[in-house]
């Protein structure tokens, strides 16, 4: 019965998930894409604009002095500055959130969320979000006071293997937070899917599904973990619309990033790049203390400028980290490619992904070039049809 049900959701699903591009849902996709842009300048706007209140004007400083009096322990008025900062963006950033993260969506058919549910996960996140940035900043702060010359070096090397443990533990403390992961129960499917990733010489310690339909109709899928907590992820959205050979190229992709040592590769590139930030903040620090009379660069105070300058250089670098990453993902889908031998699978994989995410399959140049971390949909699809023409050439 399951398997007679899985064949009618097949015949009748909407045509975003068809093996040919639907120029409809691209001319949605288009749009979709023009609004999160905007959305995205708005989001910078607000928060730029709010540091450098915070900053010119005085408010910061006010705050750290009012809750210095109330309570002299450093470590406490770190924790609460940082409250009250954060806590004051968000609530301006709410409106702004609310319509990226659940209107627009909805309007757009990729969110299947209940506003309950949303706003649970808002709070999820808030809470993980305050416990990691509160010891984030309570760790920073006491490195600024104890080694204020080489804190940003401090920093930065604290920030690559605090990412390095979250990326390891994230399928076991993170993830389980949003959605629930179960065992895939198709057999077959999981043994494929295992045998691959022995192919390519990597252990994995399960197939898994995870219902990413309770939130979105998008699909997607992953290999999550290092080492001993590394496992195949399939969303349900994916397993109900594509093939076994389509999910096998998408794995297969997945597996090449492994293959290539991409995770490390790209954990060291950001962390290389934040630490260039955080130089650069800790020559903004002091000339914050001569230019605004903060006590110090350990002065909680001058939070404001730290954060300024950070994320001007992580706008800046923006475009070098995003082409970074697109040149690690074709040769992931070179990969893809050539260890599955299957051209065909892959061009309607990723026909069928930009139909039903609404991805944008030939964005504009400085779209791409500024924003996207993947190469553009469009660009894979040629080089899946320009890999299957040479084997057609090389076997004539």
């Amino acid at each position: 019965m399951s398997h007679r049900l899985h064949q009618l959701n097949r015949l009748t699903q909407p045509n975003r998930v068809t093996r040919s591009l639907d120029p409809e849902r691209q001319e949605k996709a288009r749009e979709y894409a023009r609004i999160r842009r905007w959305l995205l300048l708005a989001d910078l706007g607000l928060a730029a604009a709010f540091v450098l209140v915070m900053l010119f004007s005085g408010l910061s400083s006010h705050l750290a002095a009012r809750i210095q009096a109330v309570v002299p322990w450093r470590p406490a008025v770190v924790a609460l500055y940082t409250l009250a900062f954060f806590g004051a963006y968000g609530l301006l950033d709410l409106p702004l959130s609310f319509y990226s993260g659940f209107v627009l969506p909805h309007r757009y058919g990729l969110s299947t969320q209940t506003l309950g549910g949303w706003l649970l996960d808002l709070v999820k996140g808030a809470v993980v979000g305050g416990i990691v940035g509160l010891t984030a900043m309570e760790v920073m702060y006491w490195l600024l006071a104890a080694f204020p010359s080489t804190w940003w070096l401090l920093t930065g090397v604290l920030y690559l293997l605090f990412t390095i443990v979250m990326t390891n533990l994230a399928p076991l403390l993170i993830v389980p937070l949003f959605f629930k992961c179960t065992p895939l129960a198709d057999e077959e499917l999981t043994q494929r899917l295992v045998r691959l990733a022995e192919r390519a010489g990597t252990r994995v310690r399960g197939v898994f599904t995870i219902n990413l339909s309770s939130k979105t109709t998008a699909a997607n899928a992953a290999l999550m973990g290092l080492g001993n907590t590394r496992r195949i992820v399939l969303g349900d959205t994916l397993l109900e619309n594509y093939t076994a050979d389509e999910i096998e190229v998408i794995l297969a992709h997945e597996l090449g990033h492994h293959v290539h040592h991409d995770v490390i590769w790209g954990l060291l590139v950001q962390s290389a790049l934040t630490l260039g930030g955080l130089y650069l903040a800790s020559l903004g620090l002091r000339w914050g203390v001569r230019s605004f009379g903060f006590q110090g660069i350990a002065d909680v105070a001058a939070f404001p400028l730290l954060a300024m300058v950070m994320g001007a250089f992580g706008v800046i670098t923006l475009p070098l980290g995003n082409a970074y990453s697109r040149w690690r993902e074709s040769l992931a889908d070179e990969y893809a490619l050539t260890m599955t031998g299957k051209p065909e699978a892959m061009i309607t994989a990723m026909t069928k992904l930009a139909n039903q995410n609404l991805a944008e399959v030939d964005p504009s140049p400085w779209v791409e070039f500024l924003l996207y971390s993947h190469p553009a949909i469009g660009r894979r699809i040629k080089r899946a049809r320009e890999y299957a023409q040479g084997r057609e050439r090389s076997t004539a």
